[in-house]
């Protein structure tokens, strides 16, 4: 009698799974390796809790929430100004968020933000959606974390024109903001000067990053031309015929 002895074979299939699996594990480690290493951080202090606008903060708005459109917004002005490469970003660590019982609205040095208690009462008394008004000043201000500034040669008319202009894309702007075509001229600042790159933009797709990315180290007005091929005043005249040079906003 003949006995047939069983041999193992090995199952290839099997094998190429597990190699598979392997990769894809490691690929994953990698992942949260460069997340880690690339996530900026975010911190919220409210120092105004001892006034009524430091109160509507903490109750309507919240240290979770604020952190929360922080992040958003940094990964909305990457899209925008076109940076996936961490490269061509500013390298900010860390972004710090102060609630003060100050005048105004808001203001960011360097990468903290100073946000007005008083304004979030003020906002809140006249029975606003205060979330939303708070959501959409944080983007602005993040707007200033991560702009190129020209070392401090791009006019600040054009500086707050494109913050505005991220918090409209972001669908952050206020009703009061003027109309498309209003405003007495292009660096007027603000929502003025937001919606004239909002024009600029539908002239060529990606206009305000490629008009950040130019000012990482000067700025000229030049740098309209090179992207758009008319001067900047042009286009500005452009961009009020279009919308029937609509009157000078106040």
């Amino acid at each position: 009698m003949i006995k047939h002895k069983l041999v193992q074979q090995r199952n290839p299939y099997k094998a190429e799974n597990a190699t598979m699996i392997k990769q894809a594990l490691c690929f994953l480690v990698f992942l949260h390796a460069f997340h880690q290493t690339h996530a900026v951080q975010y911190s919220v202090t409210n120092r105004a809790l001892t006034t009524s606008g430091g109160v509507v903060f903490r109750d309507e708005i919240g240290d979770a929430y604020a952190k929360q459109i922080l992040d958003s917004a940094t990964q909305f002005i990457w899209r925008i100004f076109q940076q996936s490469n961490p490269a061509d970003r500013k390298n900010v660590q860390t972004v710090s968020l102060f609630v003060d019982d100050i005048d105004g609205v808001a203001y960011t040095s360097g990468d903290e933000i100073h946000l007005s208690a008083r304004y979030v009462e003020l906002y809140s008394s006249y029975g606003g959606d205060v979330k939303k008004e708070i959501s959409g000043v944080l983007y602005h201000e993040m707007v200033h974390v991560w702009q190129w500034d020209g070392n401090g040669g791009v006019p600040g008319g054009l500086v707050e024109g494109i913050a505005d202009y991220v918090r409209l894309k972001a669908n952050y702007a206020p009703s009061h903001w003027v109309k498309p075509g209003e405003g007495q001229k292009w660096d007027q600042g603000y929502d003025v000067t937001a919606r004239f790159l909002e024009y600029c933009e539908s002239l060529r797709t990606g206009f305000v990053a490629e008009l950040n990315k130019l000012s990482r180290s000067g700025y000229s007005d030049q740098y309209f031309v090179y992207i758009l091929g008319k001067p900047v005043d042009q286009l500005w005249q452009d961009y009020k015929a279009k919308y029937g040079n609509l009157p000078y906003s106040i």
